[in-house]
């Protein structure tokens, strides 16, 4: 046999192993972790999170295990479980854990500079990050604000649509999530609860309109729209292109176009929070292209793995921040030179890679796979959500018998009636097919 005749190796992909279960979660050692995190940490959530079932404690989240290591698509817990991660940190692990590309360049860039001066003296790699996100945007001359998070970036799409209207009021959406500051926080639409206690501190000028979700709700939805901006106050129309944790809902393919048109003929701004469809999470690097959107927003998956976001808009829109008395939007860490060298290196894997192309394809047949053995799935790219219909909760409950067999996913919509899936854009193949079955045959998928 020739050298030409001996087949290559098997492909070596570390973080692309099956789920291996040791001890049930929580194990001992998760349970020890969380006892000691439940002393410190301030409650949060409703009082019935806490379970009393199996031996575990009441001051232990039910369905709670505690992070080790994690490497691509794998997550190992304290006692030493391995899990298929299909949450992925809420969407944000695009390129999933430790990716060696990011791991690359936390190393060169922390030995180079950890902090610069924000806008005073800013960091080389800040520049170019503001270079690279501009370039996203679909007109030339898009100006742009870096943050810390998508719910920072939402804000400062929110001040940038007061500074260039003069109008406070915001139009938004049922079910929608733009994060939990007080600007986004007024806008957010998945639970009121969310909202309710800290309602005399929020923007009351918020208007919520339903999302549509299928071409018989479309004109209602773009009415509704119309109804409001008629007040004449409404500066801003924030829409998630995709609903995230409202429980990963696709509108008419018509829907941003036409809402585009409306908001426009208003004299208001449409702001695309793409903080969960950008960087192609959705199968696109924005999904909201085509669309003459205002201001993008985007946050996530940006940083591989650390905090960073990014408000990029309409360079005439932009330019209202430029104003006497000075008005500024920025904080100590906004584009710290570690965070805006590892979304520089995000990028260049995204396109490399040609993971938003990957996760269309991919996202398309994984999809059909579900769909043939769930009912009600939906989605697009590798952002799907399963939806078990009027059972609120259900969603949790499926979570958890999934941890048990060793896979991570998370729950959405207003009543966690969904399963969401967000995982790591270079997934195998064959773990994500695997999944199928496994959740086709969970008891507690049945009504």
């Amino acid at each position: 046999m020739s050298f030409s005749e001996i087949p290559p190796p098997p492909e070596v992909r570390p973080g692309q192993d099956e789920p291996f279960i040791r001890v049930t979660p929580p194990g001992p050692q998760s349970r020890s972790w969380l006892v000691r995190h439940a002393a410190v940490s301030a409650p949060m959530g409703p009082k019935t999170t806490a379970a009393k079932t199996r031996g575990v404690r009441a001051d232990i989240p039910r369905g709670t295990v505690v992070y080790a290591t994690a490497k691509g698509s794998n997550v190992l817990d304290v006692d030493g479980n391995r899990y298929v991660d299909l949450a992925a940190g809420f969407g944000a692990l695009l390129l999933g854990h430790a990716h060696p590309s990011i791991l690359r360049i936390i190393e060169l860039q922390s030995a180079r500079l950890l902090q610069a001066l924000g806008d005073v003296h800013p960091a080389d790699a800040r520049i170019a990050l503001g270079q690279r996100l501009a370039r996203l945007f679909p007109e030339p001359g898009a100006r742009v604000i870096v943050g810390q998070s998508g719910a920072d970036a939402v804000s400062a799409a929110l001040k940038t649509a007061v500074l260039a209207t003069g109008k406070p009021g915001i139009v938004a959406f049922v079910g929608a999530y733009h994060g939990l500051s007080y600007g986004p926080l007024a806008a957010c639409g998945l639970r009121e609860s969310y909202r309710e206690p800290f309602a005399e501190q929020l923007n009351r000028r918020v208007a919520f309109v339903d999302y549509p979700s299928d071409e018989s709700s479309l004109d209602s939805s773009l009415e509704r729209v119309r109804f409001e901006l008629a007040r004449g106050d409404v500066g801003a129309v924030l829409c998630e292109p995709i609903l995230g944790r409202g429980g990963c809902i696709v509108p008419p393919s018509e829907f941003l176009p036409e809402l585009a048109a409306v908001v426009r003929g208003a004299g208001a701004l449409l702001i695309a929070d793409e903080v969960w469809t950008g960087l192609g999470r959705s199968g696109k690097m924005l999904y909201s292209e085509g669309a003459p959107v205002d201001v993008v927003c985007l946050g996530k998956g940006l940083g591989g793995g650390l905090p960073v976001s990014a408000c990029i808009g309409r360079g005439d829109v932009m330019r209202a921040w430029q104003r006497e008395p000075e008005v500024v939007h920025t904080s100590t860490f906004a584009g710290a030179p570690l965070a805006a060298a590892t979304a520089i290196a995000t990028l260049d894997v995204l396109s490399r890679e040609r993971l938003p192309e990957r996760a269309a394809d991919l996202g398309r047949r994984f999809l059909d796979a579900l769909r043939q053995r769930v009912a009600n799935v939906r989605g697009a790219g590798l952002m799907i959500g399963v939806d078990l219909g009027e059972r609120p909760g259900a969603a949790t409950e499926v979570q958890h018998a999934l941890l048990r067999q060793g896979w991570i996913v998370s729950s959405g919509g207003g009543r966690r009636q969904v399963v969401v899936l967000t995982p790591p854009l270079g997934i195998a193949e064959e773990l994500l097919f695997s999944f199928v079955d496994v959740l086709a045959g969970l008891p507690e998928l049945e009504p």
